[in-house]
């Protein structure tokens, strides 16, 4: 370790390197619960661009494997990774470049903490269409990076669609720059979604430019809770009318219990536009809902939200195993339906418009998530693990990838980080 802190120290400043021992609490539970002998490595948080791109000429040329990470809330998702030398952390990378009001774009350091990011141009009237998980630590890169979009995708489509253009640094330091800083930009490779979800496997995310919108003037939102059958009917009915929600949950009733509202199945629909838009949908949402005999709430959105990423975000934050489901959008209700009997305690949120989803859940066994599993890829999806204990992960293949890309993958690896450098064994197929 002493060699590579004197190699590091010729490359930044000493006050940006720091050892196991000098690390807080947090950043060391977090890479306890991602790689294995964690204590060995350096922590190191460049300040510039510049500064990032001599960290990993150095590791190119020593070869040390690194573990890209922002503020660490989702390092521990993904595979588990060894041999690890230098943990990378974009934190100090944290500035807002800038925010063109009169083009919908905001570019910004990757090491911008989301929350800050979202009140700057909040400030302007405008949002970024995304609410991942744990928004309040999260940072620009790492939403990028895990392709953590939320319930929003439903109406704006995932982060991959926002992105305009991104700088990154690849394995042997060079500085990469793809797409721009305009909407209409076609300049260079599209590489902003071969990043997207790559889990920092193919280089170190730097800045990037995002796509951003009007804040709608109304916001409100609708419960309807009742009879699977009759549940899935109407999440059907909405999602081929002429409605236009932002938002299309499927909860489980865990979920709902948690937050005080009923014990049964429910969909959680959000819509946001001009008063007498979002009224007339909400009305017509009831009307779908009385003929089906299910009950209806309407609580007050801003309180609604917020309780319900503080309950998702209460449960990822905990012991429990946290994974992202995949199933068809047509089976969605079914397959939830068929996971909580499998998994009664078992915190689940499907997007009813893309099948894509979360589950959260304590004490359980491989064999069960393995069931449930299997209850996803019968509908065309899939199950992988993010959250859970590293002796865990090692009961089970995390990624549980049965399709025909993983060559493909292998190959792009191959491209981008020739000698497997950054977050070694972290994505699909040990890649």
């Amino acid at each position: 370790m002493q060699t590579v802190l004197q190699t590091l120290k010729s490359a930044i400043a000493p006050v940006q390197i720091r050892t196991w021992d000098a690390l807080p609490e947090f950043q060391q539970a977090q890479l306890n619960r991602s790689l294995i002998h964690a204590d060995r490595v350096v922590w190191v948080s460049p300040s510039t661009i510049e500064e990032l791109s001599e960290i990993v000429s150095c590791a190119h040329c020593n070869q040390w494997r690194i573990l890209p990470c922002g503020h660490a809330s989702k390092l521990h998702w993904g595979g588990t990774v060894d041999s690890i030398t230098l943990v990378v952390s974009t934190e100090k990378l944290d500035r807002l470049i800038e925010h063109a009001q009169g083009d919908l774009t905001v570019t910004a350091e990757a090491g911008i903490s989301f929350a800050e990011l979202q009140a700057t141009v909040g400030r302007a009237g405008q949002f970024c269409a995304i609410d991942p998980i744990f928004s309040d630590q999260a940072t620009l890169g790492g939403v990028i990076a895990t392709a953590d979009t939320g319930s929003l995708r439903h109406r704006y489509n995932s982060i991959r669609d926002m992105l305009l253009g991104v700088t990154f640094v690849r394995y042997d330091g060079e500085i990469v720059k793809a797409g721009g800083r305009v909407v209409k930009n076609v300049a260079g490779y599209d590489l902003m979604k071969l990043l997207t979800g790559s889990y920092g496997t193919l280089g170190i995310l730097a800045q990037a430019t995002l796509r951003v919108y009007p804040i709608p003037p109304v916001s409100r939102s609708s419960i309807l809770s009742g009879d699977p059958t009759a549940l899935e009917q109407a999440t059907q009915t909405l999602l081929s009318s002429a409605l236009t929600p932002v938002s299309v949950d499927l909860l489980s009733n865990s979920i709902t219990e948690a937050l005080g509202f009923t014990s049964d199945l429910s969909l959680v629909v959000r819509f946001q536009s001009i008063a007498e838009s979002v009224d007339q949908q909400i009305e017509r949402l009831a009307e779908v809902g009385k003929t089906l005999g299910l009950t209806t709430f309407d609580p007050a959105d801003s309180d609604l939200w917020q309780r319900f990423t503080d309950q998702i975000n209460s449960s990822a934050q905990s012991d429990s195993i946290v994974c992202k489901i995949g199933v068809k959008p047509s089976e969605a209700v079914s397959v939830l339906t068929q996971i909580s009997a499998l998994l009664p305690t078992a915190e689940i949120l499907i997007h009813a418009g893309s099948g894509i989803g979360r589950l959260s859940v304590k004490n359980v066994r491989s064999t069960q998530l393995l069931q449930a599993r299997s209850l996803c890829e019968a509908s065309g999806g899939y199950l992988s693990v993010l959250q859970a204990s590293i002796e865990f992960k090692q009961q089970l293949e995390v990624w549980g990838y049965s399709g025909n890309a993983l060559d493909l993958m292998k190959r792009i690896k191959a491209q981008f980080d020739p000698q497997t450098l950054f977050s070694p064994h972290r994505f699909v197929g040990g890649i």
